[in-house]
């Protein structure tokens, strides 16, 4: 089956006075087929846009572009990729631990 990658975002924090958020801690869930099999953490801090977003009116989508876009193509790719790996590991594995006894 093919592995799927869902972004979320875990939590903001921001100012109160203004609903500026500033920093964002997201996950990406590693699914193979309905099963979550692995999972990455982070989190970004974001610079003070000229325009602020009312916080009310946030969506899970608009963040998860900022935290993409921060990011950047290549470490969403890496994240992505590091998962990939461990599920592909899970799946099949290539050390072992025990005893022939």
């Amino acid at each position: 089956m093919a592995i799927t990658k869902t972004w979320e975002i875990n939590t903001l924090e921001r100012e109160l006075a203004d609903g500026y958020v500033n920093k964002v801690i997201y996950r990406v869930k590693g699914i193979d087929g309905s099963e979550e099999k692995a999972r990455a953490t982070g989190e970004v801090e974001l610079a003070k846009p000229d325009t602020l977003v009312p916080y009310k009116d946030l969506t899970e989508s608009t963040v998860l572009g900022w935290v993409k876009t921060k990011l950047g193509t290549d470490e969403v790719a890496a994240i992505e990729k590091s998962l990939e790996d461990e599920i592909a590991l899970i799946n099949t594995p290539v050390e072992a631990t025990g005893k022939p006894w």
